[in-house]
């Protein structure tokens, strides 16, 4: 969650010590362009959408104004509904889950203790808009908006998986926990690659560009991502990606091995050795390999608006690649600290507890 008036000033300092002025020209269209002649991707951005990743069925891949009017006009009344302040002396949730209004259904963690309420989130209150079309899904590739069906080895690989984890309790020790829950890496997607919307809250960006390098600080748990630019691999031309060798097999660190080119006035990534363990933190990546290569290009459309692009190739995993677009919306509010941090009181206690539920189970 946001730390409510404490600005990030050291990250903030640092934006502001490294980032390229805008040059003042901009193009037809109200794009501005850094000093260097490059589409000016700064600022601070947002993924937020209530548009869900894959298509839901019996909907065509653009939705209609009357589709798009009463999905929103839904939300808002959702948010009107459960939005008020809860009652302290209400009584406990059931366990398995507290409902969150409008069908959104948050797990409750240890049982009744509950979770957030639509107070507390901000996932979001539009349909993802890409060049004029509203989309059902931010998937387009394959043309049903789904992510392709696992190959039969991947499946194996799925059952294994699954079935190691099944040998351990999930409050047996910290590496059983999610990522996030760790203080690791953010929840869902949100750093990426891909860049994802996580339907919570924190999809929020802060893009630092130099004429070698790219970075990309996330809200969500602080993940930044840091791209040297180059020339495409393709291009003949010689040179590399900002000087960076590609790094060894064996390391295969969080958010992989990216390298940066721009094709024209896209700003294309290309990543490859992603970490095994972060994969597996993904809902949408389970069970994926390390071979696994995402390519994501950012284009700046107008001045308020980045069209972001991806596509997933694992020919281990998937039948086929899959990828779509999400746009991210310029955001004139300042990024804040995520207090998450290694030294997370929460995982303790709820390890704590775990312990003292088996010791009551056994007595």
């Amino acid at each position: 969650m946001k730390t409510a008036g404490i600005r990030a000033l050291v990250a903030l300092a640092l934006v502001a010590a490294v980032s390229i002025p805008v040059a003042l020209a901009q193009d037809g269209g109200g794009v501005p362009h850094t000093p260097d002649g490059r589409p000016d991707l700064q600022g601070n951005w947002t993924n937020g959408t209530i548009t869900p990743i894959e298509r839901p069925q019996g909907f065509e891949a653009v939705l209609t104004p009357e589709q798009v009017a009463e999905i929103e006009g839904g939300r808002q009344e959702c948010i009107e509904a459960h939005s008020q302040l809860s009652d302290p002396d209400r009584e406990a949730p059931t366990a398995g889950g507290v409902s969150l209004g409008c069908d959104f259904v948050l797990d409750a963690a240890a049982g009744g203790t509950g979770g957030y309420n639509v107070f507390y989130l901000d996932r979001g209150d539009q349909v993802a808009v890409v060049n004029g079309q509203a989309r059902s899904s931010l998937i387009m590739v394959p043309e049903d908006g789904r992510i392709p069906a696992r190959t039969a080895e991947a499946q194996q690989r799925l059952g294994q998986l699954v079935a190691a984890r099944g040998q351990h309790g999930e409050y047996d020790n910290p590496e059983n926990r999610p990522l996030s829950e760790r203080c690791i890496v953010s929840f869902g997607s949100n750093a990426g690659p891909p860049m994802l919307p996580n339907y919570f809250y924190n999809n929020n960006y802060t893009i630092v560009q130099t004429p070698d390098h790219v970075m990309i600080m996330t809200e969500m748990v602080h993940d930044a991502r840091i791209v040297p630019i180059g020339v495409s691999p393709d291009s003949g031309e010689a040179g590399d990606s900002g000087g960076a060798q590609p790094l060894p097999d064996a390391i295969q660190p969080w958010f992989g091995d990216s390298r940066g080119w721009w094709e024209n006035d896209a700003l294309v990534i290309e990543t490859t050795k992603l970490n095994p363990e972060q994969l597996t933190g993904y809902r949408e990546f389970f069970g994926a390999t390390p071979n696994m290569k995402i390519t994501e290009r950012l284009t700046r459309v107008d001045a308020n608006t980045i069209n972001y692009e991806f596509l997933v190739e694992d020919p281990d995993t998937w039948e086929s690649p899959w990828g779509g677009e999400v746009p991210f919306m310029k955001m004139d509010d300042l990024l804040y600290e995520y207090a998450c941090h290694e030294g997370n009181y929460a995982m303790e206690n709820v390890l704590l507890g775990a312990r003292a539920q088996e010791r009551e189970e056994n007595r």
